[in-house]
């Protein structure tokens, strides 16, 4: 069951409309809104470093951006494979996107850390598609989900 979402976009706008099809979905869903990949990572090591605390928890769901400046989508994933943690230690990743370029797509889907990527802007029907495939699939990449 996803109890904690982590959104990473850089427009909070996006952000915004992220968090309320969240509420919308299941109001007692808690999210933590980052607007770079850096912060969000920050955070990350911070949740790992600090295991045992009640207010640092850890996403079981992130919904990523790909576009973004400082860091894109892409390079927040290749930085949190350095993180040094196993498969089954990372949340389920989605990338969350308005770009319709092919070459996102097909990064996308041939990134193992990657479960999902679904065009800009959420839907409760898509976020409720996510938190099915994400509560069904054992290992990170167990089934990809593909809303376009």
């Amino acid at each position: 069951m996803i109890s904690n979402v982590m959104l990473i976009d850089d427009n909070k706008i996006d952000l915004f409309i992220c968090k309320k099809i969240i509420e919308k979905y299941d109001p007692q869903i808690k999210t933590r809104n980052f607007t770079n990949g850096i912060s969000a990572l920050n955070y990350l090591k911070l949740c790992r470093l600090s295991s045992k605390s009640k207010t640092l928890l850890p996403p079981d769901l992130i919904l990523l951006d790909i576009n973004m400046p400082q860091m894109n989508g892409f390079q927040f994933i290749e930085e949190l494979k350095k993180q040094e943690l196993n498969l089954a230690q990372l949340p389920k990743i989605y990338m969350l996107s308005s770009s319709l370029y092919p070459e996102d797509i097909l990064n996308a889907d041939n990134n193992p850390y990657c479960s999902g990527y679904l065009n800009k802007p959420l839907t409760v029907e898509g976020f409720s598609s996510i938190c099915n495939t994400a509560s069904n699939s054992k290992r990170f990449r167990g089934s990809y989900l593909k809303l376009i």
